[in-house]
C-alpha cells in the first residue's frame, strides 16, 4: 500500500518502490539537461545526452582503460610543462545546448581556459576517444560529427581494433584526416 502526503510518497513494498523509482525517471525524449546532469552526478554510469535522449555508455574494459591511461600519462607530462590541462573521463563536454558527450580525454592548451567549467567543459582544443568493441561507429562516425559540430579543432581516434591512431583536424565544419598512425609510429598533433 502506498501512502501519500503533499510532500512525499512512501512505498510499502518492493514492487511499489520500483514503480515509484521508474515513475521518477523521465521517458526517452523527455530528459532535460538538468535531469541528465543530475543523473550522471548521482550514479556511477557514463551517459551522453542529445536533445532529450540519453545513451548509457558501457563500462570501459581493462584494455580500454589501460590504453587511455597510457596515453594520458604520455600527454600529461608534455602538456603540464606547457601550461595546458588534460582530463580523462568522466568529464562531460557540452557540444551545444542540449547535447553532451563524454570524451575519453579532453585537452585545453591553457589551464586557465574559461571553457573549463566545474560541472562540464564548454569546449576543448583536443578530444580523444578509444574505440570500443560494442559500437565502433559511435567513435568513428557519430562523435566525429558531434565534435565537428562543437568546433573542437582536433579529434584523435585511438582504434585498438586495427591498432591505429587517426588524427583529425577541423577544416570548416568537418574534419580532414591529418594522419593515420600505426603501431610503432609516432602520432603528432595536427
Amino acid at each position: 500500500m502506498t501512502y501519500s502526503s503533499h510532500h512525499s510518497t512512501i512505498a510499502t513494498s518492493q514492487e511499489e518502490l520500483e514503480s515509484l523509482a521508474l515513475s521518477a525517471v523521465p521517458r526517452q525524449g523527455r530528459w532535460s539537461e538538468e535531469d541528465c546532469l543530475w543523473q550522471s552526478d548521482c550514479a556511477s554510469v557514463l551517459v551522453e545526452f542529445t536533445d532529450g535522449y540519453i545513451e548509457v555508455l558501457p563500462i570501459p574494459t581493462n584494455r580500454h582503460q589501460s590504453i587511455l591511461l597510457f596515453l594520458y600519462r604520455l600527454l600529461f607530462t608534455a602538456v603540464e610543462l606547457l601550461g595546458s590541462k588534460a582530463l580523462i573521463a568522466p568529464m562531460r563536454l557540452r557540444i551545444r545546448p542540449g547535447k553532451y558527450r563524454e570524451p575519453d580525454l579532453l585537452l585545453v592548451r591553457s589551464a586557465h581556459d574559461v571553457r573549463r567549467q566545474d560541472q562540464f567543459w564548454i569546449g576543448a582544443d583536443l578530444v580523444l576517444e578509444v574505440v570500443g568493441p560494442d559500437k565502433p561507429e559511435r567513435d568513428l562516425v557519430e562523435k566525429r560529427g558531434d565534435y565537428a559540430e562543437g568546433g573542437i579543432p582536433e579529434y584523435w581516434i585511438v582504434n585498438p581494433l586495427n591498432e591505429t591512431i587517426t588524427v583529425l583536424q577541423l577544416a570548416g565544419d568537418a574534419y580532414v584526416e591529418y594522419g593515420v598512425f600505426r603501431r610503432g609510429a609516432q602520432a603528432t598533433l595536427a
